[in-house]
């Protein structure tokens, strides 16, 4: 809340959250629509958002000037632009399950408000309809991407593949990014048969910033889904700091590298599939990708949800394996180091992994050893650890991330109980997930 003393100059001038004001403070003078006050901050600090898209603070001091300016803003209601459905586009439809790449900023809560029809998303980013035809909007939820779970991936894949059916030209799923890469290889896996590019986006930056990536992403994300070749599962996001082209990268090879970067999402142990630009134009740099047929697409949600990801560290309890065992889990994958070690010889015989891992999988339980180095790929043989750890039983991941590894075994898990198989499931490539060689040029890219 503003200070007693904000909020009495701005009911004496029937100033209210949302107006444009003018703040004069000494010589300078600032513009912009006053922001409602959080709970943090400086109560004597009056906040308004300049037409850049950026907030600033200016402190209440004597002599400090306040006016509202005549333009008036309808707040809480997305403006929306009309457009005419065009025979010579692509039909595209767009899924939003959370995430600010279509929005708004509310200024009376302060929060961001989605766009959730297509005119409302054309007058959020007008360049999409000269690009396609947005056959469809659908909101089926509005979480932030740590929020998403199992269940959400299932009805993603679903809606996904009904709209594909529906005969869309592809589908753009707009996310939040922290875990756009689980749901990118869930949805991988889930969807069978593929035939169209199925499109992942979002933000880093929200939509009122200046330095926003939400138009540019959704503009390549259209251009992917409604002309390429491309029958892939993948996230489109920037490829760079600057606005100059987007990455186009396989759904089981992604990964958000930065919190707060706008080129964040990289391939790992893979190159992207396309570079594509706003223009339009889509330069193919992985030829190694499934391209668009005609059929059925299937949505095979089967998934089992007792599965754990572990990560091993210097000093680090076994018994946790023991944890998730004695409560049903079906599944551990474990983040080894390097080419997939666990403590195995310490000087602690208790703190040994070995053991442990052996009684899981004496158990039932698939265990699968991946690596928290991310690059590169495990390997069974090179070292003498890494051969005792082998003859536990555990599932080598071959170059798999340590989330797709985790999202696999699950979605795997859900359709064999017979270990063999689930062995010969994991070690095979499904989705592209599996690379039979490591490629120099993929090393941080």
């Amino acid at each position: 809340m503003y200070s007693q003393e904000i909020q009495s100059l701005l009911k004496s001038k029937n100033i209210s959250v949302g107006n444009r004001i003018r703040i004069r403070k000494k010589k300078t003078s600032y513009e912009g629509i006053l922001m409602p006050k959080t709970d943090v901050g400086d109560p004597n600090c009056l906040v308004i958002k300049l037409d850049s898209g950026y907030n600033v603070g200016i402190r209440f001091e004597k002599g400090t000037e306040v006016r509202k300016l005549p333009e008036a803003r309808e707040l809480e209601k997305f403006p929306t632009r009309t457009f005419k459905i065009r025979s010579d586009l692509p039909k595209v439809s767009i899924i939003a399950t959370g995430g600010t790449i279509a929005s708004r900023v509310d200024y009376v809560t302060g929060g961001v408000q989605m766009a959730l029809t297509p005119q409302e998303i054309l007058f959020a980013v007008p360049e999409v309809g000269d690009i396609i035809n947005l056959e469809n909007v659908r909101s089926i939820s509005s979480l932030a991407s740590e929020d998403m779970g199992i269940s959400n991936w299932q009805k993603i894949a679903e809606e996904v593949a009904k709209e594909l059916n529906k005969g869309v030209r592809g589908v753009v799923i707009t996310h939040g990014t922290d875990t756009m890469h689980f749901s990118s290889a869930a949805l991988s896996f889930m969807l069978k048969n593929l035939t169209k590019p199925v499109v992942l986006t979002g933000a880093q930056r929200s939509s009122d910033r200046g330095s926003s990536d939400s138009a540019m992403n959704l503009i390549c994300s259209s251009h992917v889904a409604g002309y390429s070749n491309i029958a892939e599962v993948g996230v489109c996001m920037h490829a760079e700091s600057s606005d100059t082209f987007n990455f186009f990268i396989r759904g089981t090879k992604v990964r958000k590298m930065h919190s707060s970067r706008r080129d964040t999402f990289r391939p790992i142990n893979d190159l992207p599939i396309a570079k594509v630009w706003p223009s339009g134009k889509i330069e193919i740099v992985n030829e190694d990708y499934r391209k668009i047929s005609k059929g059925r697409v299937e949505a095979d949600t089967k998934f089992e949800k007792k599965v754990a990801l572990l990560k091993v560290y210097p000093g680090s309890d076994p018994e946790v394996v023991n944890y998730f065992v004695d409560r049903g889990f079906r599944g551990i994958v474990i983040e080894g180091t390097g080419l997939g070690h666990v403590p195995t010889n310490t000087d602690e015989k208790e703190n040994s992994w070995i053991p442990y891992v052996k009684s899981a999988v004496e158990r039932g339980v698939a265990v699968v050893m991946t690596s928290q180095a991310f690059y590169g790929r495990v390997h069974p043989f090179v070292y003498r650890n890494l051969r005792i750890l082998g003859e536990t039983g555990v599932i080598w991941g071959e170059d798999m991330l340590p989330e797709t590894v985790y999202v696999k075994l699950g979605w795997v898990l859900g359709h064999e109980k017979k270990m063999e198989k689930i062995r010969e499931l994991m070690q095979k490539n499904l989705a592209g997930e599996i690379t039979k060689q490591t490629d120099p040029r993929t090393f941080l890219m």
